[in-house]
């Protein structure tokens, strides 16, 4: 299964709690689906629900939904967290959202989690750790999932591939798809001195089945990924750019901090919108008719 053949869900929004309100009676005007952090959802390790849910099977009921999970530790060398693992399932079963996303990242040792998504060294070593485990993880849940770009600010001294090798390596081998993050490409490109078409042109377009745009801090010799800013002339022109390459991908604005009026965020929805459909002629987005 080709990730482009996911149905395209339109122009959506990270579900974050400043914004509840704009869910709690229907669908947003203009906006199509909506991404949800998986951790904030998961049941209890005795396997009782936390009260959120009651909220995210509501917005299910009038939106499609995605979960992006931040502390799968996918990359580090500890054993994956079968617990984990469990409550995870437990939630995708319960939602049934429209796919499932972690991050190409490690965010901890031996149970200690530094709440951060840190890089890998990509090496042949790392790659085959990442196709064991991530093929171990899509076998226990009987689903595909989509791995996100991080943006990095150190480089390990050796490595067999590029970021963008690695990633096109991993889809390969792993049967994974990529969630394609155009402003963490960005950042990168600022951190490492790369162009940042080269990354993006390499990605295997197939394999894309989400877009991510969102705000840095811009200090002059170097970017910080904070996700409290508007998204910045450098990424939207990225981003018309990929959207022109690829076609239609499900995008949305994912935004974590210094959060603006709802007017102003859904202003970022609409200009995404303009600028895919600008090129496109999309008119609406797909009905859900495959889950991966």
């Amino acid at each position: 299964m080709s990730f482009a053949n996911l149905p395209f869900l339109g122009f959506g929004v990270g579900l974050r709690g400043q914004y509840a309100s704009q869910f709690t009676h229907g669908r947003p005007e203009g906006i199509d689906w909506v991404e949800a952090i998986t951790e904030i959802y998961l049941p209890w390790e005795d396997g009782t629900w936390v009260k959120p849910i009651e909220f995210l099977e509501k917005v299910r009921s009038h939106l499609p939904i995605a979960l992006h999970g931040v502390s799968l530790s996918i990359g580090s060398s500890d054993p994956l967290d079968k617990n984990y693992l469990v409550r995870w399932k437990q939630l995708i079963d319960r939602i049934q959202p429209a796919w499932i996303s972690d991050h190409l990242c490690w965010t901890g040792h031996s149970a200690h989690n530094v709440h951060d998504l840190l890089p890998l060294p990509y090496t042949k070593e790392a790659l085959r750790l990442l196709v064991e485990r991530v093929s171990h993880i899509q076998d226990f849940l009987g689903r595909r999932m989509l791995i996100e770009n991080v943006s990095s600010y150190v480089e390990f001294d050796h490595g067999d591939y590029s970021e963008w090798e690695f990633l096109a390596e991993l889809t390969k081998k792993s049967g994974c798809g990529l969630l394609l993050d155009v402003n963490n490409v960005y950042v990168s490109s600022v951190n490492h001195d790369f162009d940042p078409w080269e990354y993006l042109s390499a990605i295997p377009k197939d394999a894309v089945g989400q877009i991510h745009l969102a705000g840095h801090r811009n200090k002059g010799t170097y970017c910080i990924d904070t996700h409290d800013e508007a998204v910045c002339d450098e990424v939207w022109k990225l981003y018309e750019r990929v959207a022109g390459w690829l076609g239609p991908v499900t995008t949305m604005i994912e935004r974590d901090d210094r959060f603006p009026e709802w007017a102003e965020l859904k202003a970022e929805v609409d200009k995404a919108r303009q600028l895919a459909t600008g090129i496109h002629g999309i008119t609406r987005p797909q009905e859900i008719t495959a889950t991966l």
